[in-house]
């Protein structure tokens, strides 16, 4: 493989990257902490990049995309989108990590999703939008339950983005495209598997979301992503993906199933760093009923409420990071898009919830 892509390979984990851009002809460049970077200043030949699609198995003159992943030549895997751009070759690469971060030192409401994970059945989101962190979040959860639990964790991930060794769990890995063709056909061989947790790396349709109901349903304890802004997003769209005739069915078992929903964004802090502000709803109580019957508005109202730790909203979550100096005044008015309502929450004049 040519020497200077697997250099930009190293360059990647030495300045903490989470993409690398290469584009036939042009200087490449790399994603650090949300911002786009060049990475040094020669440009990728047409030549140099064809030679890696055909080491990555692909045909450069008749494919036109392909996911495909890489090992580079320190060892780092990566998960690989080769495509093209204007009729010319280009990648992107993102490195699969294997250092997962603890919940503490995301900022996440880290004893909840303990709590949550520690189920032995029943279904757990995070949402959020591309690049929010929502494999890093239940990544960073299943670490816990390898730590402390004895359990057999099957992923199904579209690519696999972080790998585990084994330690108190077993975890069996597959990706969509080279282990598995499809998430719902993952899910379901996964089953045969004897697994006691199982991660869908998103639920993109309405046989994955069945199959990961009936999984629940069945004893197994179910961890997935859905691409929604909040939490009534979430189950909008979740109900959205059900044909009209099995959506009142699919909303019951929901109700019972539903351990509890985090919705998560990126935010810029006041260290450069990203800043995690997040969403959260616990299923319990008369939430069974307002999911069950669609009054999302209601369950909205009551996320808002702030009177129960277990469910927390954006507004509220901003407020805080603003108070602990993580985000600053103006990151959290322009990110809550309600200037005034945030002004008001701030001076601690309680008014209502913002979505996201």
């Amino acid at each position: 493989m040519s020497a200077s892509i697997d250099l930009l390979c190293r360059a990647v984990a030495q300045q903490n990257a989470t993409d690398l851009f290469i584009r036939e002809d042009q200087v490449p460049r790399m994603r650090i902490a949300g911002e786009i970077v060049a990475a040094g200043e020669e440009v990728v030949a047409e030549a140099e990049l064809a030679n890696f699609w055909k080491h990555c198995g692909t045909d450069p003159d008749t494919v036109k995309e392909r996911d495909v992943s890489y090992v580079a030549a320190d060892g780092t895997r990566f998960r690989v989108n080769l495509h093209r751009h204007l009729g010319r070759h280009a990648a992107v690469l993102r490195p699969i990590k294997r250092d997962v971060p603890d919940l503490f030192t995301l900022g996440l409401p880290e004893e909840l999703l303990r709590r949550w994970v520690s189920h032995p059945s029943g279904i757990v989101l995070v949402t959020g939008a591309t690049g929010t962190g929502k494999s890093t979040t239940i990544a960073s959860a299943l670490k816990w339950l390898n730590q402390t639990a004895r359990r057999h964790v099957v992923t199904i991930e579209d690519p696999i983005e972080y790998l585990f060794d084994d330690q108190e769990c077993i975890f069996t890995q597959r990706e969509v495209g080279t282990d598995t063709d499809s998430f719902s056909r993952g899910l379901r061989s996964s089953l045969r598997q004897s697994p006691d947790v199982i991660f869908v790396g998103e639920i993109r349709d309405a046989e994955t979301a069945t199959v990961s109901l009936q999984a629940a349903e069945t004893g197994h304890l179910v961890l997935s992503t859905l691409h929604s802004s909040n939490v009534t997003d979430t189950l909008e769209r979740l109900s959205g993906l059900f044909p009209s005739a099995e959506r009142e069915g699919a909303m019951f078992v929901l109700t019972g199933q539903l351990i509890g929903i985090l919705s998560q964004r990126l935010l810029p802090g006041v260290d450069q760093n990203l800043v995690a502000v997040v969403e959260h709803l616990q299923n319990e109580g008369a939430t069974r009923k307002w999911i069950r019957e669609g009054d999302f508005p209601k369950l909205g109202d009551f996320v808002a409420r702030g009177d129960n730790l277990n469910n927390r909203d954006f507004l509220t979550s901003m407020v805080e990071a603003v108070n602990a100096g993580r985000i600053s005044v103006e990151t959290g008015e322009r990110a809550s898009g309600h200037p005034l309502e945030f002004q008001r929450a701030l001076r601690g004049i309680s008014g209502g919830s913002i979505s996201a």
